[in-house]
């Protein structure tokens, strides 16, 4: 076990079962299928991919919201996946969830004051002084000021950049050491979208947080950052510090992303292959084989199709990795995957 990480996800399986009529089993939905990583503090980890790919399932597990079917969870250094009710309301008093929607993430008859209070009651801060001076710091913190200005109001009398705001001051409340941000700014205007990046910035630097950032946005993560790994059929397809993903992207599918939001002029634009039009797989049905080999412009005939690809390391190195056959001794077309 690496003692120096945060967090440790250790080949996590979350599949859900299906039932035809509530009796005769159809088969599982596998939402997150044999996921790996580390998280270290003050480490933004980014999880990127299309809607389906098991991105919101991965941190819903993490957060202790869906027990995994198999695999492990460390949180420094305890196994969050034994935990019990009384150790996943420790674990999770550690952990803070900035959701996507902000106005569906707040009670609408509660006003910010209370919003704010409930958390700090609900994990034992009796002191009514300190929860006062708690809520009051958080506020500051996310830039809702003056303070007294925002107590009183109600979610529907803020702007989406100010509930947003306030997810996170309730998200950091209690401390946390790191925090879980599911689409953070996806529901946000774009002129807002930078200012609550930023934010979350400050807030790690100043409090040394780990943050797991779960997006479908890949020009946000290249700012956002320190490392990516992409998500397709439940599986990591590849994974890289920021830049060297952006920059040199392994995976076709990782290509075909960047490739629909690349400005044409950028300095690998002519290596990115755009998808073939198609649909994700099904997670109750996934394809045999590489789960991206039916929408691939570059699979392997009679490999890709058959086999599961290994995670290896590609030709860039310095752990940039990817499931893919063209990167395997066995890949034959090992020398045709755009450079």
């Amino acid at each position: 076990m690496d003692t120096d990480a945060l967090l440790q996800v250790k080949d996590l399986y979350t599949w859900f079962e299906l039932r035809r009529w509530g009796f005769a089993r159809v088969g599982y939905v596998r939402a997150v299928d044999g996921v790996s990583f580390e998280l270290y503090p003050g480490e933004t980890v980014a999880v990127v991919g299309e809607s389906g790919s098991g991105k919101s399932t991965l941190a819903k597990t993490i957060l202790g919201l869906y027990r995994p079917t198999r695999g492990e969870i460390y949180f420094a250094g305890k196994p969050v996946h034994q935990m019990k009710a009384a150790g996943l309301k420790e674990y999770r008093a550690k952990v803070g969830y900035v959701q996507q929607d902000p106005f569906g993430a707040l009670p609408p008859f509660m006003n910010v004051r209370r919003i704010l209070e409930e958390p700090l009651i609900v994990h034992g801060v009796r002191d009514r002084v300190e929860r006062e001076q708690r809520i009051h710091r958080a506020l500051e913190d996310v830039k809702l000021v003056p303070v007294e200005d925002y107590l009183s109001k109600f979610p529907h009398q803020l702007s989406g950049g100010q509930q947003q705001r306030l997810v996170i001051a309730r998200a950091i409340l209690l401390e946390p050491r790191m925090i879980v941000a599911d689409e953070p700014v996806s529901m946000l205007d774009v002129s807002v979208r930078v200012e609550i990046l930023e934010l979350l910035r400050k807030i790690q630097q100043e409090y040394n947080l780990g943050i797991i950032y779960i997006t479908h946005d890949l020009s946000t993560v290249r700012h956002f950052s320190h490392r990516i790994l992409v998500m397709y059929g439940g599986k990591v397809v590849e994974r890289a510090r920021a830049r060297d993903l952006v920059r040199n992207p392994q995976h076709p599918y990782t290509q075909a992303l960047l490739a629909a939001l690349s400005d044409p002029r950028a300095e690998n634009a002519h290596t990115l292959k755009p998808v073939p039009p198609g649909e994700p797989p099904s997670l109750l049905n996934p394809p045999p084989g590489c789960r991206f080999h039916p929408r691939c412009p570059v699979r392997i005939e009679g490999l890709c199709e058959r086999e599961a690809p290994p995670e290896v390391e590609t030709p860039q190195g310095a752990g940039h990795k990817a499931l893919c056959w063209l990167y395997h001794e066995r890949g034959e077309k090992k020398e045709e995957v755009a450079m």
